[in-house]
């Protein structure tokens, strides 16, 4: 039995929303009068440069939020901090008018973890895909939730 969660309310039909467009994903969306899309966005070996620059992180962000058409409110807060080797580097928050936008970068593993909340839809796949290019990802793992 897959005990994984039903991420679109979807698994009576299908095991898996990889199998949608987007344009699938905002029709259900919609239909469903969800408050508000989630996707989560985990990246395995980044480019360190790039993971370990600020300033490339804040263009990240704002091309992130132009890409799926939302609102910054406010400047974006990239600061670098851990308590650790294992968790150390640059996290990040940008609020916008519909949520906010926020994620951590590991430099001991190269690895991103992004986080895209907000109650108007836009393309999770589209977005994915720019964040493991402009990251120079070798992989991504995705998942999305709509809120109810």
């Amino acid at each position: 039995m897959n005990n994984q969660p039903d991420m679109l309310g979807l698994n009576r039909a299908m095991t898996t929303w990889d199998a949608l467009s987007d344009d699938e994903i905002i029709e259900q969306f919609r239909e469903r009068g969800s408050w508000g899309l989630y996707t989560s966005v985990d990246l395995k070996d980044c480019d360190p440069e790039t993971i370990r620059d600020a300033d490339a992180i804040r263009r990240f962000i704002v091309e992130l939020c132009d890409l799926i058409d939302m609102k910054r409110f406010g400047e974006p807060t990239v600061v670098h901090f851990g308590p650790n080797e294992k968790v150390a580097g640059y996290s990040m928050t940008q609020l916008i008018e519909t949520s906010l936008v926020s994620g951590h970068f590991a430099n001991e593993t190269n690895a991103a973890y992004l986080d895209i909340f907000s109650c108007k839809e836009y393309g999770p796949k589209k977005m994915g895909e720019f964040c493991k290019q402009f990251f120079g990802a070798s992989s991504m793992t995705t998942h999305v939730l709509f809120r109810d």
